[in-house]
């Protein structure tokens, strides 16, 4: 278990350290409110709106309640309540950091602005050192946090797997109309890599992209056509165009390393650090030597796991030096892969840009489940400069960062409309986002980056709610039409300038109807183009653009499923012979999972007890294959307190027979300790 924590200070302080030597003071203050602006929040803020009366809980390592921006306890103060579940008998100070920082992102009113600046915060303390925290604590927060009639929680913390005891303690808040946000984590680029309560179904998840700044320089590299993550040295420049060229290892950058090899015109990829202890051989002077020796590029891999941001620009570099050619950084294992890869006729493409919008490539990412999409946001998450404890402001980046901004923002709508329902605030922030796009000018992927990234202006004035804000799609050889209904709903009372279009697959023919106050849409399949495949439903309406994306199952296989009081019945298709099947019946609430098999002899079945959303998930063997197919039903019929089948239920003999042979065992245990 882990905190959803930054990058290391140390090394995010390397990006203040050149932005105070290449900024004069004034534009360095500006910094403190870049990414806020960058969202669109000047949009309410011109009416008025600046998160008055609503209560954020932040589920943290507590908050510096003394910091100017964040100041005061109590009743009258910034942090109006709380409780610190580490020491009991003690205020939720937080003496980390990760918790003020969070807490600055929402609401710091000082120096530094908040997305809400007026908000007031809960504070809940259930990690002392940032390091880890228990999952029992997190329960226990939410609960309190549903006690202090909290309107939004923020979680920028999780576990690294699925907790069910955490997503019913999110759901019963949700239940109680208190919108939750989670962070995504900062375990990417690989896919899967969210854990609770980020892959809670219900709450909103946020990745996290760069921000509204000259730093947000983006690198990318590919080698051999094979993509490569890295990122560009502090000091760095954007290129005008891309850099192509053969690839050249060269050590560790030395000259007498560069003397070994023709690097001219090339691509060096180099080691961090010195093959000679207590050796220091800056970035700088890798980047000199390279330069030097007529290198186009220079990448420098890591001496240990992990990725890592360097420095150009220090207090170490000679007076007259300044970086000549683009430096960027790549985790050890990467670049171990594309050293021992290189041949003669390895060609790289290297390229720095910049792009605020651009995910970043810590953000964890999806898939948590085949049902439903997470992140579905993406919100600023690096180099954001928020509120630290004993008074002071920092540099940070995470998935951390970018979730309090969604919280924020949450808080002006709230602010706007009381009566707003959380899964209605849902709908408004996630179908009102900018699309973000790749290097490549390719729209990211809906496991990256959800629908896009937050857009407060949009989702201020938009007029239209509409529900399910995105949703899964499934299809089958046997069943090539997708339909679906969305519930819309007008804050205003108009439907002037009302149209539906779509982008997607070329093999999907799309429809859509408004039939009063439901938009219904049908997905026709007119080709075999299995497996998985995105989209995005647009919608107009006075003047602004909705996006409702969507992720398509085509299978050739299908699972059908049939509810008879407490028993689903399973039935199996596949337009090949098949011979097994194991089906997994996942509990929206919880994720709780109950499998059973059949065979093309043996139909499957199962008992549910509770009125929920259900999804089944069917893994089907064919020709020493698997193939999935998926579907979904929603149970709300069950009497929820009735008797659950148990020992009651046994015939009365077997009764007997059980309670005979409990007691036999019993005496002779009595019998066995004397």
């Amino acid at each position: 278990m882990k905190l959803l924590l930054a990058f290391s200070t140390i090394l995010i302080f390397t990006v203040i350290l050149v932005l105070s030597q290449l900024e004069t003071q004034n534009e360095s203050e500006l910094y403190l409110d870049r990414s806020v602006p960058y969202i669109g929040v000047d949009i309410p803020r011109m009416e008025g709106i600046d998160g008055a009366g609503i209560k954020i809980a932040v589920i943290d390592t507590g908050v510096d309640y003394n910091h100017p921006d964040l100041f005061g306890w109590g009743p009258d103060g910034k942090v109006i309540g709380g409780y610190n579940f580490i020491r009991e008998n003690e205020t939720p100070l937080d003496t980390n950091g990760h918790g003020t920082q969070v807490a600055g992102v929402i609401a710091a009113d000082g120096e530094m602005s908040g997305v809400a600046p007026k908000a007031k915060i809960l504070a809940y303390k259930v990690s002392e050192d940032g390091e880890g925290v228990s999952s029992d604590l997190i329960i226990r927060a939410i609960q309190k946090a549903i006690e202090d009639d909290a309107d939004i929680i923020n979680i920028s913390l999780g576990v690294n797997r699925t907790n069910a005891k955490i997503d019913r303690a999110v759901n019963e808040a949700l239940e109680k109309e208190i919108f939750v946000v989670t962070a995504a984590g900062n375990d990417g680029p690989e896919l899967e890599t969210i854990g609770s309560p980020g892959r809670n179904f219900g709450s909103v998840t946020v990745g996290a992209t760069y921000n509204n700044l000259t730093s947000s320089l983006v690198a990318t590299l590919e080698i051999d056509e094979k993509p490569y993550t890295v990122i560009p040295m502090v000091g760095s420049t954007k290129l005008e165009e891309s850099i192509i060229a053969k690839i050249v290892s060269a050590g560790y950058g030395k000259i007498e390393d560069f003397e070994k090899v023709d690097v001219k015109d090339a691509i060096a990829i180099v080691e961090r650090g010195s093959d000679v202890e207590g050796e220091l051989l800056y970035f700088s002077i890798k980047e000199k030597n390279a330069a030097d020796a007529g290198a186009k590029a220079l990448i420098v891999y890591n001496n240990n796991p992990g990725i890592f941001l360097g420095e150009l620009i220090h207090e170490f570099i000679e007076p007259d030096y300044a970086p000549r050619i683009p430096v960027v950084s790549i985790d050890r294992e990467e670049g171990l892969e594309i050293k021992e890869s290189i041949t003669e006729k390895s060609s790289g493409i290297l390229q720095l840009f910049y792009n605020p919008d651009f995910v970043a490539h810590f953000s964890s990412r999806g898939p948590v489940s085949p049902f439903y999409i997470k992140p579905e946001i993406v919100a600023p998450g690096a180099y954001i400069n928020t509120t630290q404890n004993n008074a002071g402001y920092n540099f940070t980046s995470g998935t951390s960062y970018a979730a309090p901004h969604v919280s924020g923002a949450a808080a002006l709508l709230l602010q706007k409309n009381p009566e707003l329902h959380h899964h209605e605030i849902k709908s408004l922030l996630l179908t009102t986002v900018e699309p973000v796009s790749d290097a490549y000018e390719q729209e990211f992927s809906i496991h990256e980056a959800g629908a896009g990234r937050l857009d407060i202006a949009n989702a201020f004035n938009a007029k239209l709610i509409i529900e399910p804000p995105n949703f899964v799609a499934i299809a089958s050889s046997d069943d090539r039409i997708v339909e679906k209904q969305f519930q819309l709903k007008s804050t205003d009372g108009s439907w002037g300038g009302f149209d539906v279009t779509f982008d997607g697959p070329e093999f999907v023919k799309f429809g859509g109807v408004l039939d009063g106050d439901i938009l219904k849409i049908k997905m026709s399949i007119t080709e075999d183009n299995f497996g998985d495949h995105e989209g995005t439903m647009m919608i107009s309406h006075e003047g602004i653009q909705y996006r409702v994306p969507f992720l398509l199952h085509y299978t050739p296989g299908s699972v059908s499923v049939n509810q008879q009081n407490e028993k689903l019945s399973f039935d199996i298709y596949h337009p090949e012979e098949w011979s097994f099947a194991k089906i997994s019946v996942i509990n929206s609430k919880d994720g709780s999972v109950h499998t059973t098999t059949a065979t093309p002899d043996k139909k499957a079945s199962i008992d549910v007890y509770e009125n929920s959303l259900y999804w089944v998930d069917a893994k089907i063997r064919v020709n020493g294959t698997t193939s999935s197919a998926f579907n979904v039903i929603e149970i709300n019929s069950l009497d929820e307190n009735q008797q659950i089948p148990g020992i009651t239920d046994i015939p009365e003999k077997q009764i007997f027979i059980i309670g005979s042979i409990v007691i036999a065992i019993a005496v002779f245990g009595v019998l066995k300790r004397k």
